[in-house]
C-alpha cells in the first residue's frame, strides 16, 4: 500500500523535472520551450496543490483538531507559489527570459523548503494520524 508520503513525494518529484525544463528552456533562449514546461509544470502543480487543500489538509485537519498550524503555512505558501508562477507567466508573455530566470530562483527556493517541510513534517505526520484512511485518501486524491 503506498503512504500519502511516497504519493506527493513523487509528485514533488515530477514537478521539480518539469520546471527544470522551463528553466533550461529560457536559459537557452528557447521561449516556446519555457512556455510549453511552465505550462505543464503549473498544470501538475497546480493539481497537487488541490490534492492537498482539498483532501489532504482536510483531513489532517478533521483528524488532529488543527487548522491554524502547519496546514495553514502551507496555504499560505501555496498562494505565494501561484503569483510567482503568474508573474513567470508575464515574463515569458513579455519575451523577458532573463527575469524569467530571476524569478524562477526564488521559486526554486521556496518550493525547496516548501516540500522539505511538507516531505519531513506535513506527510509523515499524515501518515501517522490517517495511517488507517490512507488507500481512501490517496483514491479521492486521484479523482481531483
Amino acid at each position: 500500500m503506498q503512504t500519502v508520503t511516497e504519493k506527493l513525494t513523487r509528485e514533488h518529484r515530477s514537478c521539480d523535472e518539469l520546471f527544470a525544463a522551463a528553466e533550461a528552456g529560457a536559459a537557452d533562449g528557447d521561449l516556446d520551450a519555457a512556455r510549453s514546461g511552465l505550462e505543464s509544470f503549473v498544470t501538475d502543480m497546480e493539481r497537487h496543490f488541490q490534492r492537498e487543500e482539498q483532501v489532504l489538509f482536510p483531513a489532517f485537519e478533521a483528524r488532529t483538531g488543527q487548522s491554524q498550524g502547519p496546514t495553514m503555512v502551507m496555504r499560505g505558501e501555496h498562494e505565494q507559489m501561484r503569483q510567482l508562477f503568474r508573474e513567470l507567466q508575464q515574463s515569458l508573455a513579455q519575451g523577458d527570459s532573463e527575469r524569467f530566470l530571476g524569478l524562477s530562483e526564488t521559486l526554486l527556493m521556496l518550493m525547496q523548503q516548501h516540500n522539505a517541510k511538507e516531505e519531513q513534517v506535513l506527510y509523515p505526520m499524515s501518515d501517522q494520524v490517517l495511517g488507517g484512511e490512507s488507500e481512501e485518501l490517496i483514491g479521492r486524491m486521484d479523482e481531483v
